[in-house]
């Protein structure tokens, strides 16, 4: 800060200057005591000079709305939303989000570092804060293969321009746990830089949470039950109470929010669609939802805003008082907040859902081009078995994690998978998609519901290689070569005929289109999956599906190397002996 601003925050503050604008007449959420406090909120060069009896070179009565500080998502993925950066901004910050938390790692698992720059220039084109950290776990496993490797010394000078916020995700709890060497390097270079380290721990517990907690891990996304919540506050972790479009545990892990641990307990999205921020919100939308769970609504509040700032080392935002970025939201109803105007850095940047500022888009050619699977062929989604009992990854409604189920299949002739209607069992298969290695392994998929045709797609968290589901191997092909043809994306495939599609040019994961039109393509692909293909009403068709491979959420989970055993990390057959 130049001194000039110090002395005119200063002097605004002590009310001997005016400020550039004045919010009269509000009802601040004091965040710091739960508390409101009547009184006009003076703004100056993008900062808070302070609450009380202002007067500005603008006024704005407010009335008596309210006004909290701008809502901190501590972890989201960009990419998930399937729109750029710029278009995200956009679509948050009417819902009054002023400040994320991003880790890229679904565009570095594909191009490697050059997504992270692509990723840092676009931000700068919203109004947004958008903070990225550093993919810690590029690939996420040694049973994959992605389109980059991401080791410590490759992050360093990333860490020495001050580009990234912290280490993402350490979802290598394995290596973390077994102090793996290759770890321990990323782990003291983000220490050595005074950076954060955030967490991935589904399901760890006693003694390994222990080791990854004394790594310097200090917070998870990752809980599913109550007790996973106050296993990890006991540790001195904070805990994401996340609402996504399909991992959604902010309900169950509420029944864990006391008057004693609250301040540890944070509102996250982690991955939420286009379709989904349009239709429901953000942390605006979380934040309903705890009051409907009987959260006093000042608690849900800070659980957006000061909890979050502290647990991401945000010392200059999260609150509303003297000195901080005039990070602001405006509503009028305190029992069911819908925001009516946000500030950021002291500018009003949307007001009544609809974003302000101009959107300007930065160029994408660096970014696209990344589907290469020249040497598939049909052949190669046969599945032999040596058994009529095999594992499939039984799908579990709105949560990433699967369970191990052990089916009883037909064979043919030559010992090859016969897909039943009668049973909710078809073929899935990953494709690498980044080397053109030629590698296909295909498993069996429980649950998910598909009845007819195929789904393919480009998101398959975290390497992102092409995953398709199908009842036959012909609309499996079909599916594969449109995504090629398209670069990536959704494609839904029956009879042979190409029922629907979306193309996600950019690196496979992301639209050039706006983000209404991308939740429009997103409805009518749902739609024709749910109606046409027979998938679960339960299931959210493409997000589920992408999930499928993630080999660090257990139980069970499949790469283009085999089916992953999570829990052991660990490759095993499909197969299983009678």
């Amino acid at each position: 800060m130049h001194k000039e601003v110090l002395k005119r925050l200063i002097e605004t503050a002590a009310g001997r200057r005016p400020a550039d604008l004045v919010l009269k007449n509000a009802q601040v959420i004091d965040v710091y005591q739960a508390e409101i406090i009547r009184g006009d909120i003076a703004l100056v060069d993008g900062l808070i000079a302070g609450v009380g009896e202002y007067e500005g070179q603008k006024n704005v009565d407010l009335k008596g709305k309210f006004v909290a500080p701008g809502f901190i998502d501590a972890h989201i993925h960009v990419e998930s939303a399937y729109v750029t950066p710029e278009e995200f901004g956009r679509l948050l910050v009417p819902h009054g989000t002023t400040t994320v938390l991003a880790d890229p790692h679904e565009i570095v698992n594909v191009l490697g570092l050059t997504g992270l720059d692509y990723m840092i220039e676009a931000a700068k084109e919203t109004a947004l804060d958008i903070r990225y950290t550093m993919p810690s776990c590029v690939p996420a496993t040694n049973m994959e293969n992605s389109g980059a490797v991401v080791a410590a010394e490759d992050m360093l000078p990333a860490f020495e321009k001050q580009q990234v916020a912290g280490l993402a995700e350490f979802m290598n709890f394995p290596g973390v746990i077994a102090a793996d060497d290759a770890v321990l390097d990323k782990l003291l270079l983000a220490k050595q830089y005074g950076l954060q380290i955030d967490g991935h721990a589904p399901m760890v517990a006693d003694k390994a949470l222990n080791a990854y907690v004394a790594a310097g891990i200090k917070n998870d996304h990752e809980c599913s039950t109550v007790a996973e919540l106050k296993a990890r506050i006991a540790r001195g972790m904070y805990v994401l109470l996340r609402e996504g479009t399909v991992t959604q545990n902010l309900r169950t892990l509420l029944k864990g929010v006391t008057d004693n641990n609250y301040q540890r307990c944070v509102l996250v999205a982690d991955d939420l669609q286009a379709k989904d921020i349009l239709t429901k919100g953000h942390l605006d939308n979380s934040i309903r939802i705890c009051i409907e769970e009987g959260i006093a609504p000042i608690r849900a509040i800070q659980m957006a805003t000061i909890n979050a700032a502290q647990c991401c080392q945000l010392n200059d935002r999260g609150a509303i008082a003297p000195g901080l970025r005039g990070d602001l939201v405006v509503f009028s109803d305190l029992a069911a907040p819908e925001i009516e105007a946000t500030y950021i850095a002291g500018q009003l940047v949307a007001k009544k859902n609809v974003y302000l500022p101009e959107v300007k888009r930065v160029a994408t050619t660096k970014v696209q081009s990344s589907v290469h699977i020249e040497t598939f062929a049909k052949a190669q989604l046969k599945l032999k078995l040596t058994s009529d009992k095999a594992r499939a990854i039984e799908v579990i409604p709105q949560e990433a994690l699967t369970n191990e189920a052990i089916v009883t299949i037909k064979r043919d002739e030559n010992d090859e998978f016969i897909y039943e209607p009668e049973k909710d069992v078809v073929k899935i298969a990953v494709v690498e998609r980044h080397q053109n290695t030629g590698n296909v392994f295909v498993g069996l998929l429980k649950n998910y519901g598909l009845k007819k045709g195929a789904i393919g797609i480009s998101i398959a968290h975290d390497s992102h290689n092409l995953i398709v589901a199908g009842t036959n191997d012909e609309d499996m092909a079909v599916a594969l070569k449109a995504l090629k043809d398209q670069e990536g994306g959704v494609v839904l495939v029956d009879e042979g005929q190409i029922l629907g599609s979306m193309a996600l040019p950019i690196a496979g994961l992301m639209s050039e289109l706006t983000g209404e039109e991308v939740a429009q393509q997103e409805e009518e692909l749902n739609h024709l999956a749910h109606e046409k293909l027979g998938i679960s009403a339960k299931v959210d068709p493409i997000m589920t599906l992408s999930f499928m491979s993630l080999a660090v959420i257990p139980n069970l989970k499949i790469t283009d190397l085999g089916l992953v055993d999570v829990t052991k990390f660990e490759i095993v057959p499909v197969s299983v002996a009678d």
